[in-house]
């Protein structure tokens, strides 16, 4: 069965209502046969991403830059993972009170390296999460799921 694994930081209300969002995309009814794994930025292991098949990554954006938790995590994995995982499909929920575009950037920076594919735009907040953001990133996380189906 294929695998979906969210790797998220999720320090605030915000993050954590896109957080329930994507979870609810990925597990969609009308998505069949993909198994969702979530894990904490700082909980995710190498293990974890070469069991997976894509991946959905969320973070807020603090002071311009992704989180320290998510960036520990590309830390971790991205060499022991750098061959075995291209071209794997991926996508990306950010929240940020101001300004993600340093967090995109860095986020394109690594994945590009990686060699994963986004298959889908990634949906950037600012200010507190309304219904349309909400549902886009429940839309994202279907898109995600449904990619590996």
């Amino acid at each position: 069965m294929p695998t979906l694994l969210i790797v998220h930081h999720t320090p605030s209300p915000s993050m954590q209502a896109m957080f329930e969002a994507a979870l609810a995309g990925a597990k969609h009814p009308d998505i069949e046969g993909v198994d969702v794994v979530r894990r904490p930025a700082l909980g995710a292991t190498v293990a974890d991403v070469l069991a997976a098949d894509g991946y959905l990554l969320g973070t807020p954006a603090n002071l311009g830059s992704m989180s320290g938790a998510l960036k520990h995590f590309f830390d971790t994995v991205y060499y022991p993972c750098l061959d075995a995982t291209r071209g794997r499909p991926f996508g990306a929920y950010v929240h940020g009170n101001n300004d993600t575009s340093g967090t995109v950037r860095q986020l394109d920076a690594i994945t590009t390296g990686l060699g994963w594919t986004r298959v889908a735009e990634p949906v950037l907040v600012t200010g507190e999460p309304g219904k349309a953001a909400l549902d886009a990133v429940t839309e994202l996380g279907g898109t995600l799921a449904a990619t590996l189906m």
